[in-house]
């Protein structure tokens, strides 16, 4: 009998050590080593997937690359206009896509309702974590007569269909073992599989237990091989550690094609859908969604959600222009400045970088002369969005100095600038959808910078300023704006 084989791994990074160490030599993480069992001895190696006839055993050769043939790659239109676009345009065939995001902030609830969405399709949502009944509930919920009730004012209802499509396109499969779960996949042919989670299941060829870091790996790789041998397209569901990191090896991020991020706070209604990596598309896309007891709903028009109704101007809120991939939104910047009551001054961001709004308070202290050295300061981005776009930096600083002076800025003002460290305001890209996302959401007036427009005569031939009806502001430095602002 062959002597049983065990190796150490880190679960943090997936590193492999043949002993037990302390600290993991490649993250730098105290006490993540875990023993695990990676070959028995007795085990025949059969590969999990079978190999087709047309893919059986074929020799690739290395090729010129003028000879390689293009053709576009087809894509699969979801009626979700806001997962298409995270995609990058659709679901590519033969793709591994990997849904990460925090327990409860509605991963399970996308992905079924998008297999319920699609009844021209073959799906099949594979469950490690619930029975058959709970997915039935689940599905009842998200039945078609609620969903395609006429949807709220800057929502869009997923139109779902019928219920004989439904239950006609979509099959649920309650298994762990990736053995069995090919075996249905053989006899099913589906053109679409949702995996829930990939953390429950488990190979027989690793002795592990699911979930750790060489059956999450060897599970991963099995889908992988599945996907590209059949151009079927794959979805994984996955966990993510009390670091926001998805649980797991690293190497899990690099096998698949795409990674999303599911975020929203719990308690609010919003959920985001972020791109993180993409290979068929742009790694900057958001989609955002709408938590209601029926399900998930599109939010057509985010600008409306992150910009908050007030009848009355208050100090220290302001509106700026942001491109989140290739849609231009306008969110709403709050500041609150008030004297230290503590010794140490308190510098406090959400949604926002911190050590960013350092910056911008040292410039406005040092090119504006506001003490702002002994001043708490709060930040705050509306709607739980996270944004690093610098072209928020403007809106930020104005947002600062009219809560420091107390005085309210007209609320149908918006500001896109980069603010630089000499205090200049620096030109930030697209601008003209940010003009035009301004003027469509009805704004009286709209600060930029003057190096968005071309030197050397050419401004009316390369951006023509008349087409837009709202009030264009053209600055060069923090202290010109606030002098239009503050007088």
């Amino acid at each position: 009998m062959a002597k049983t084989k065990i190796a150490y791994f880190c679960q943090s990074c997936g590193f492999e050590s043949a002993k037990w160490l302390g600290k993991c030599p490649s993250c730098q993480q105290w006490n993540t080593f875990v023993e695990e069992i990676i070959d028995k001895g007795n085990t025949p190696s059969v590969p999990t997937w079978k190999v087709t006839s047309n893919t059986q055993q074929r020799a690739n050769k290395p090729v010129q690359v003028a000879d390689i043939t293009f053709s576009e790659e087809h894509r699969m239109q979801t009626p979700d206009k806001e997962f298409n676009r995270v995609l990058g345009g659709g679901i590519v065939a033969g793709s591994l896509v990997l849904i990460g995001g925090e327990p409860g902030i509605g991963k399970s609830t996308l992905m079924l309702q998008l297999a319920l969405n699609m009844p021209n399709l073959k799906v099949l949502y594979v469950s490690g974590e619930e029975s058959e009944r709970q997915i039935k509930m689940r599905a009842e919920r998200l039945a078609p007569e609620v969903l395609s009730q006429q949807s709220s004012v800057g929502s869009q209802k997923l139109n779902i269909g019928a219920q004989s499509e439904i239950n006609k396109g979509c099959f649920i499969l309650t298994e762990t073992s990736t053995q069995n779960i090919f075996k249905q996949i053989e006899a099913l042919e589906p053109d679409l599989v949702v995996i829930d989670s990939i953390q429950t299941l488990h190979s027989s060829h690793i002795e592990s237990t699911p979930g750790s870091v060489s059956q999450v790996r060897e599970c991963t790789a099995e889908m992988l091989r599945f996907a590209k041998e059949t151009s079927t397209p794959v979805f994984l569901i996955g966990h993510i550690t009390k670091d926001g990191m998805i649980a797991g090896p690293k190497i899990l991020e690099h096998m698949v094609d795409t990674v999303l991020q599911f975020e929203g706070d719990r308690h609010h209604v919003y959920r985001i859908l972020r791109t993180v990596k993409n290979r068929f598309g742009s790694a900057s896309e958001l989609g955002i969604y709408e938590m209601l007891g029926e399900g998930l709903r599109e939010v057509s028009n985010p600008s409306e959600i992150l910009l908050s109704q007030r009848d009355e101007p208050l100090s220290g809120i302001t509106i700026s222009a942001t491109l989140e991939g290739l849609r231009p939104m306008l969110i709403e910047t709050q500041a609150l400045v008030s004297t230290s009551a503590y010794g140490t001054p308190q510098r406090t961001a959400t949604g926002f970088d911190t050590k960013r709004m350092s910056m911008l308070l040292a410039v406005l202290e040092k090119r504006c002369g506001f003490r702002l050295g002994a001043k708490d300061v709060f930040l705050n981005i509306t709607g739980g969005i996270r944004v690093e776009d610098p072209a928020i930096d403007l809106g930020l600083a104005a947002a600062i100095i009219s809560s420091h002076e107390d005085m309210p800025i007209p609320f149908k003002t918006c500001f896109a600038g980069e603010l630089g460290l000499s205090g200049e305001i620096r030109a930030v890209n697209r601008v003209e959808q940010r003009i035009a996302e301004a003027q469509k959401l009805g704004f009286n007036q709209i600060f930029i910078s003057k190096y968005n427009l071309p030197s050397g005569g050419q401004d009316k031939k390369r951006m023509d300023l008349s087409r837009y009806d709202i009030e264009i502001k053209i600055v060069s430095s923090i202290e010109e704006v606030f002098g239009q602002l503050f007088g």
